[in-house]
């Protein structure tokens, strides 16, 4: 099982440490445009094998696509990140480009790769991917909603003072501050509803918190967030690698789900050795689709500037 991760920085060296950890690749291989840095990273993470217990091997290369080849899964965070008051939808513009050029090299040295885009705005830059490539609509996965639901279960396991792991629940719609669509009334707290303890108001707050929670790093860190985003993408990549059928929310390329078509959006799938293997489709109430279709509008407003 190999692994590409396009994107030395923060998330993508994050994503290697948890993919390594987590011993169930063969390889990964980093790779970035910045002489050098891709195979710094590689040998600090390498020497940390024996500290973290694990066999898999990391390598670095600086801008050479024929290290990639015959990769399984490949990852791209590359793009520039959000700087506090950047919303995503800025970025679109440089990354864009970015994204293209990535991809294209990536499937030229291994045609049956799965890519799993992260680079923002997410949902554009996975339908960019998308109507690019030419690969199969399984073998294109944008992460965010993994990402997001996971800041939605910290929200809540804060509000109800528990520990995370007696917390489920999920966000869908588009990864944007204004797009998340965080689902409350199916969250729980081992089974029970969190509306039997928190009151409307309170889980009102929890949706707002978790639908800034990228920003709120943002504006702490100076940077984009990584520890998080990193994790989310690694989970994607073992479910996968491992073929897991495991449920994410992750950004799929619609065809009549949930009243939408050709837009790339955050809906839960069961992903396994085939990529996204399928759509789940989930009985949202009128408010839910109305947030829905709302989100929708703005993910396809932020296509609408793209040059393909």
């Amino acid at each position: 099982m190999k692994v590409t991760i396009v994107g030395a920085g923060a998330v993508g060296a994050s994503c290697a440490e948890y993919v390594a950890i987590k011993n169930f690749a063969s390889e990964v291989v980093l790779l970035d445009i910045k002489e050098g840095y891709a195979e710094g990273k590689a040998m600090d993470l390498m020497q940390t094998a024996t500290l973290n217990g694990f066999d898999t091997k990391i390598t670095g290369s600086t801008n050479d696509y024929s290290k990639t080849a015959n990769s399984d899964i490949a990852v791209i965070t590359s793009g520039i990140p959000r700087k506090p008051g950047m919303t995503r939808e800025e970025l679109i513009g440089i990354n864009a480009g970015i994204v293209k050029e990535v991809s294209s090299n990536l499937i030229k040295h291994s045609p049956n790769v799965t890519l799993i885009v992260v680079s923002n705005p997410m949902d554009t830059m996975t339908y960019l991917v998308h109507k690019t490539t030419g690969l199969p609509k399984n073998k294109i996965i944008g992460m965010g909603g993994a990402l997001d639901s996971a800041r939605f279960k910290y929200r809540l396991s804060e509000a109800l003072e528990c520990p995370p792991s007696d917390v489920d629940g999920m966000v869908i719609g588009g990864h944007s501050d204004t797009g998340m669509v965080p689902l409350t009334r199916l969250a729980t707290r081992n089974s029970v509803p969190v509306s039997a303890f928190l009151s409307e108001e309170r889980l009102n707050q929890v949706s707002e918190d978790t639908k800034v929670g990228g920003a709120t790093l943002t504006k702490l860190l100076g940077t984009s967030a990584w520890y998080a985003p990193g994790a989310a993408v690694s989970g994607l990549v073992q479910a996968i690698a491992c073929d897991q059928k495991k449920m994410f929310p992750c950004s799929a390329m619609l065809d009549g789900e949930y009243g939408l078509n050709d837009i790339c959006i955050g809906v839960p799938a069961i992903l396994g050795k085939d990529g996204l293997e399928k759509i789940v489709e989930l009985k949202l109430d009128d408010a839910e689709i109305a947030k829905m279709k709302e989100s929708a509008e703005g993910v396809k407003k932020t296509n609408g500037l793209l040059e393909i």
